[in-house]
């Protein structure tokens, strides 16, 4: 089967390993709405490769990806609606997909990259790599799937902490938290990955496949109630003065005041 080709995702393969790599780097990977559609097309193509055992996502450049393209977000209802079908698929892309997922966490990954990231079956991140969701910080609901992951890995406390805050986790301290799988220096970013995805490889497919989808089961089901309202909630502060306010203090480089309006 040969290889799929997108505009802003590449895919190598590497014996039964698949790599698929953002690739806008000149905008950190962050999400435009072909990079929405083509993450999801090249998953699905990724599972339906029978001698691909375990996929690696990863990012170009010096950053996983640093989310949503704020420069290509309308804040209308008609725009957010196109933007939230791929959004959907993608979160629910990766969660339906049967091979294991090993995220390369080479650098930042923020907001909806944060998702991602989260969503994957392995995340190995670079030490000085960083993880955030902000939307808040932009007067937004974190709609696009991180109300629905975080709490899963660390919990209600710990995940509204960093969800209502918007606060960086440095990824050591995101691996201390159960965050992440690992933490390691950039030097060994690339060997950590291979050794995990080899031992994927190699591992009883069907037993690998179906215990993926096991642990997945609660996510899908608790997915298919809360994300599209999260989804709905995050559409609503889109029109917000709040929203309107954080994005004027950003390009005027000064602190946000919100009035919950």
């Amino acid at each position: 089967m040969s290889l799929p080709t997108f505009e802003t995702v590449d895919v190598e393969k590497n014996g039964a390993i698949l790599t698929i790599r953002l690739n806008r780097p000149e905008r950190l990977n962050a999400f435009n709405p072909r990079m929405s559609h083509e993450l999801p097309e090249a998953i699905r193509a990724a599972g339906r490769m029978t001698d691909v055992r375990a996929i690696v996502l990863t990012g170009a450049g010096r950053a996983f990806s640093a989310g949503g393209d704020m420069s290509e977000i309308k804040d209308t209802p008609g725009s957010f609606a196109e933007e939230a079908a791929p959004a959907r698929d993608l979160v629910f892309g990766l969660l339906d997909c049967e091979k294991p997922i090993i995220c390369r966490m080479n650098g930042d990954a923020i907001g909806l990259g944060a998702t991602v990231a989260l969503l994957c079956d392995v995340v190995v991140a670079t030490d000085t790599a960083r993880i955030a969701d902000p939307h808040v910080r932009m007067g937004l609901v974190a709609g696009d799937g991180g109300a629905l992951i975080w709490p899963q890995l660390v919990g209600p406390m710990v995940a509204k902490y960093y969800l209502l805050t918007g606060d960086m986790l440095p990824a050591p301290e995101a691996q201390a938290h159960g965050l992440i799988t690992r933490s390691v220096p950039a030097e060994m970013l690339d060997v950590e990955v291979d050794k995990i995805a080899r031992k994927l490889v190699v591992g009883a497919p069907l037993a690998v496949r179906w215990t993926k989808r096991a642990i997945n089961a609660s996510l899908q089901s608790m997915g298919k109630l809360q994300f599209d309202l999260s989804l709905a909630y995050e559409g609503i502060t889109l029109l917000s003065r709040d929203h309107a306010e954080a994005k004027q203090a950003f390009l005027s480089k000064r602190k946000p005041e919100f009035d919950g309006t």
